[in-house]
């Protein structure tokens, strides 16, 4: 990236248990160039989760001190804990001519493009709720009641789709990784 021109920002969204997280980890392997905003949340680390590595992990109250300092870009309650985006890491990036990913959910993927209309949105979804409820339950990480939330939401959240730049369908893990490479790489090109 040359410093020429500001980055882009892309922001990845999809119900929980759509393989996000997996397809942009990918996605960062495959291509130069890329940073990742690590997002502030409220909830507790899963096992394996590093602070400042795949979330800060913050306290309610440091939260609702970030909302009313205005320093999110989005910020969403989401399966009953809040995410955000801290402005001042998206517009480091971006300014430095780097192409940034957020991976947020739809509430906050919303947001950005109502904030920054140039941001390009994708959208990944399962290719069943059926598969989407087997990776949910093989990923051990929520209990029955929190997984059926997260089912319902994800019906809710995939009605959506249609509001984003792009959609792919996560059916297999290699192929919706080199879509969204592709896409990437001709969004980058249009430049």
């Amino acid at each position: 990236m040359t410093k020429n021109r500001k980055g882009t920002l892309f922001v990845l969204s999809g119900p929980s248990g759509a393989g996000k997280g997996t397809i942009r980890a990918r996605v960062f392997e495959a291509l130069d160039g890329l940073s990742y905003s690590v997002s502030c949340t409220t909830r507790a680390p899963r096992d394996g989760e590093r602070d400042g590595v795949d979330y800060r992990f913050v306290t309610p109250e440091d939260f609702a001190a970030h909302i009313a300092a205005g320093d999110f870009l989005e910020w969403a309650d989401v399966h009953r804990h809040r995410y955000g985006t801290l402005k001042s890491d998206v517009e480091k990036v971006l300014n430095e001519g780097k192409d940034m990913f957020l991976e947020i959910d739809v509430q906050g993927a919303l947001q950005v493009k109502k904030k920054m209309p140039e941001a390009v949105t994708l959208f990944v979804v399962p290719p069943s709720i059926e598969v989407l409820e087997k990776r949910l339950r093989g990923r051990h990480t929520e209990g029955e009641a929190e997984l059926r939330l997260r089912l319902r939401n994800a019906v809710e959240e995939m009605k959506q789709r249609d509001r984003y730049d792009f959609v792919v369908v996560n059916d297999s893990l290699d192929e919706a990784v080199d879509r969204v490479c592709r896409f990437v790489e001709q969004r980058r090109q249009a430049l």
